[in-house]
């Protein structure tokens, strides 16, 4: 899971967390395609979670 530490944090910083936040959303999209029934909640709140972060930065 990706710790969020924004406060006092570089542009170079906050990039590298973007780009770390759309890989991980990427690896997880994969998966999620794979269980559309959603029986999998833990990766669908993952998922969820991690794109509204994207959506706040």
């Amino acid at each position: 899971m990706i710790q969020v530490i924004v406060m006092g944090a570089s542009k170079k910083d906050l990039s590298r967390r973007h780009a770390q936040l759309k890989a991980r959303i990427a690896q997880l999209e994969v998966k999620a395609r794979d269980d559309p029934a959603g029986k999998d909640k833990q990766l669908h709140e993952e998922l969820a979670k991690l794109k509204k972060e994207l959506t706040e930065n």
